[in-house]
């Protein structure tokens, strides 16, 4: 019989194993789903029996593919406040997960994108396989990258973060590891044979020894030998100017190859919204400024309130994910069109009619 709860819940010796629970959605987080992951948390937080919490997700396309994005769409075109419930109770698990007292086990094996990104990048140890595909593809979609991924973007070393950010790429093992997204490398083979071994780990410590003693050289990534063009093109304080950089090959001893990079580059963000670029790279910057990660989820939560609001969340879904023609109408069209006074709205506190997330009291960028 198969079980068709979205999360389930299993003790294996001293470990309680999570498993997001649907695979058709690579496991796509519902609200429901996010309830019952906090709930699992507080209960294992309490429960001295337990040393450790170990995250997977079923089937075998990923942990999680994000939050629940037709819902969040349906929502907003209609009008509801769903979404924002969503994201208030989504942002405070994430807080949880990156505060927990006991080991926090993410096995982020396949996809992991945009909420799954949230659900385990926040986590004490997290584990990346030769199958991980990691990314915040936000601005694909009219969005800007939330679940404390600003806060995590913005720590990467160099410009990595906010290339990954505005366009919304996805990197393997290698590359997660160089920006900080995971810890260890271990090959998918071997997760079942790391899962029973976790289970008779007795304390925190033992825990951290159990998972080096599985974790491996990862395969050869791709960012490390990009860091020049990266690092030059994206220092820079603006999206138009990072997009004419990329364009005029601005990186040192720039090479065919190098300037085929960048132009690949610039091309993807001629994709994106130009609206949630902007925000993007503001949001980036502003996080690296916040001294803690609730203080950018505080942040994630006033701009994705807001940018609910513009049509382009609405019509980069309907573009991207429900009619698959690729082809969205943004509004502004351009970057040009976008000032920064519309782009500082998107951070202002909320008005005495609007409710903070308020996990850093009285913290406003």
């Amino acid at each position: 019989m198969i079980d068709d709860r979205p999360v389930l819940l299993e003790t294996r010796g001293r470990s309680l194993h999570i498993t997001l629970n649907r695979p058709r959605a690579i496991n796509a987080l519902t609200h429901t789903m996010v309830r019952l992951l906090d709930e699992a948390l507080a209960d294992a937080e309490r429960d001295e029996t337990v040393t450790s919490v170990v995250l997977a997700g079923a089937g075998d396309r990923g942990l999680c593919a994000g939050g629940d994005i037709r819902a969040l769409h349906d929502d907003t075109r209609a009008g509801g406040r769903e979404s924002l419930d969503f994201w208030r109770d989504e942002y405070r698990l994430n807080a949880r997960i990156a505060r927990l007292s006991k080991p926090y086990v993410a096995l982020m094996d396949g996809i992991v994108m945009g909420g799954g990104v949230g659900v385990s990048a926040h986590g004490s140890l997290r584990l990346v396989t030769e199958r991980s595909r990691v990314a915040m593809p936000e601005t694909g979609i009219g969005f800007v990258p939330d679940v404390g991924g600003t806060h995590l973007l913005a720590a990467a070393p160099g410009e990595l973060g906010t290339h990954l950010a505005l366009t919304g790429r996805h990197v393997g093992p290698a590359d997660a590891l160089l920006c900080g997204l995971a810890d260890h490398y271990v090959p998918s083979r071997r997760l079942p044979e790391l899962t029973e071994a976790l289970a008779t780990a007795a304390s925190a410590d033992e825990v951290a020894r159990t998972v080096q003693a599985f974790a491996e050289k990862p395969p050869a990534g791709e960012l490390a030998a990009q860091r020049d063009w990266i690092d030059a093109c994206y220092a820079a304080d603006t999206v138009e100017e990072i997009v004419r950089r990329l364009r005029a090959g601005s990186a040192p001893a720039t090479t065919g190859a190098t300037a085929d990079e960048e132009l690949a580059a610039a091309e993807e963000l001629a994709g994106r919204s130009p609206l949630a670029l902007k925000v993007t790279l503001a949001a980036v910057r502003r996080a690296a400024r916040l001294d803690s990660l609730e203080a950018v989820l505080d942040q994630e939560f006033r701009v994705s309130a807001r940018i609910r609001e513009e049509p382009d969340f609405v019509e980069g879904v309907r573009a991207r994910i429900i009619d698959k023609d690729g082809s969205p109408q943004w509004k502004p069209a351009t970057l040009a069109e976008v000032d920064d006074a519309a782009v500082a709205r998107f951070f202002a506190a909320f008005g005495p009619d609007e409710r903070e997330l308020g996990l850093a009291p009285g913290r406003h960028p």
